[in-house]
């Protein structure tokens, strides 16, 4: 992606009518940038080189356009889970590399990240795909954690491990991506991070069964 350029040089014409995927990457390329909590529809406006009026024939306020930001990006997610849950490798090493995909995708999408997590909370008037019908990443590590450890943890539901395991994924995206994360010789890198804390968390819940 590349640098935000704030003036005039910088709109970007939509041409046959598609107005509505030039605002998607506005918003995509304002987000990525400048975080998201102080995006508006004027911004992108701004970007695409329209008047605020003309968006509202595609999008009724700033919460659509993050919703359709949140559903594409909700989607890209899954399916980058799904290509590593169906990788090869024993099931330790599938799951795992889910958690690596989740980083990959925090980093390289930034902001589908942050709109998938801002919606959570939005009404479902918000746009025609209510955010209450689209399951959570966390969803998807519990649907993945029952799949590939189809025997479970005994006494340990599969459910806690792919909230610890979600949690430490999470956490090391937002750090890294805060640039708060230790870095220098010796000091492991989010991925390290991450394989090791899998297996720790995996392998705790195999003892106490």
């Amino acid at each position: 992606m590349r640098p935000w350029r704030d003036g005039p040089g910088d709109r970007r014409g939509y041409h046959h009518g598609n107005l509505k995927e030039a605002l998607i990457e506005a918003a995509r390329r304002f987000i990525a940038e400048r975080g998201i909590g102080g995006f508006t529809l004027v911004d992108a406006a701004r970007v695409v080189g329209v008047t605020p009026a003309a968006l509202y024939r595609h999008f009724r306020g700033r919460e659509a356009l993050l919703e359709e930001l949140a559903g594409r990006g909700f989607n890209e997610l899954a399916a980058r889970l799904a290509r590593a849950l169906t990788s090869r490798g024993t099931a330790l090493e599938r799951f795992t590399r889910m958690g690596e995909a989740y980083l990959a995708f925090a980093e390289e999408e930034p902001a589908y990240y942050a709109a998938i997590f801002e919606t959570r909370g939005l009404p479902a008037e918000a746009s025609a795909e209510a955010p209450a019908l689209r399951p959570s990443p966390f969803d998807l590590l519990v649907e993945a954690l029952q799949a590939t450890f189809a025997d479970g943890f005994g006494g340990v539901a599969p459910r806690f491990i792919a909230l610890e395991v979600w949690a430490l994924a999470h956490g090391l995206a937002t750090l890294s991506a805060a640039g708060h994360l230790p870095r220098g010789p010796g000091l492991p890198d989010k991925y390290e991070l991450l394989r090791a804390g899998v297996l720790a968390l995996v392998h705790g819940a195999a003892r106490r069964e």
